[in-house]
C-alpha cells in the first residue's frame, strides 16, 4: 500500500494540531504519510518532495505550518497536487492570524485551500472529498460520516429536551 495524502508540517511542534487529520484519514482507511518539512530551513528538501509528489502518487497534499507559515505555498509553487493549508498556532506566531494570512493570501497561480487555525480535521475531511470524486468507496465512507454528523445533532436536541427551565418554550 503506498501513500495517497501527504501530512506535512513545518516543525513536530505541529503536530498535536496536524493529528487530528492523521486520525481522521486513519478512520476513512486512506493511506497516508507523515514528514516534518522546513520551507525555511530545509527549502531543497521541500522542492524535491513537492517536485515528486505526484509522480510519487500522493493525490492530495496536507500541509500544516505556523507562524510565517511558508511551507503550504511554496509547495504549492512546486506541484500540481491540491494542497490544503493549515495554519497553526505556534509560539512564535501573533495568536495565529499570521500563518492564517500567510496561507490564505497566495498570488494567482498558486493556490492553497485554507482551512480555519488549527483546523487539520477539517483538511483530512477536505482531502478526503478530493479523493471521493474518483473513489466511491471514500465517497460512500464521507456520505456516512456527515450522514452521523446529522445524527449527533439530532440527538443533541433530544438531549436538550431534559434541561427543565420555568419560562423555555421550546
Amino acid at each position: 500500500m503506498k501513500a495517497i495524502v501527504s501530512i506535512i508540517m513545518g516543525s513536530t511542534s505541529d503536530m498535536p494540531v496536524m493529528k487530528k487529520a492523521a486520525e481522521f484519514l486513519d478512520k476513512m482507511d486512506i493511506p497516508f504519510e507523515i514528514n516534518a518539512l522546513s520551507a525555511h530551513r530545509t527549502p531543497q528538501i521541500v522542492e524535491q518532495f513537492a517536485t515528486n509528489a505526484h509522480k510519487n502518487g500522493i493525490k492530495v497534499i496536507i500541509a500544516g505550518a505556523g507562524g510565517a507559515a511558508h511551507l503550504p505555498g511554496v509547495v504549492a509553487a512546486f506541484t500540481t497536487v491540491p494542497v490544503i493549508g493549515v495554519p497553526c498556532r505556534s509560539s512564535i506566531s501573533i495568536d495565529g492570524w499570521d500563518s492564517v494570512l500567510s496561507i490564505l493570501q497566495m498570488p494567482p497561480g498558486i493556490p492553497v485551500a485554507t482551512v480555519g487555525l488549527d483546523g487539520s480535521m477539517n483538511a483530512g475531511i477536505l482531502a478526503a472529498q478530493i479523493l471521493a470524486c474518483g473513489d466511491s468507496e471514500i465517497h460512500n465512507k464521507i456520505m456516512n460520516f456527515k450522514s452521523n454528523l446529522k445524527t449527533k445533532i439530532v440527538k443533541a436536541n433530544e438531549d436538550l429536551k431534559s434541561f427543565k427551565y420555568k419560562n423555555r418554550i421550546s
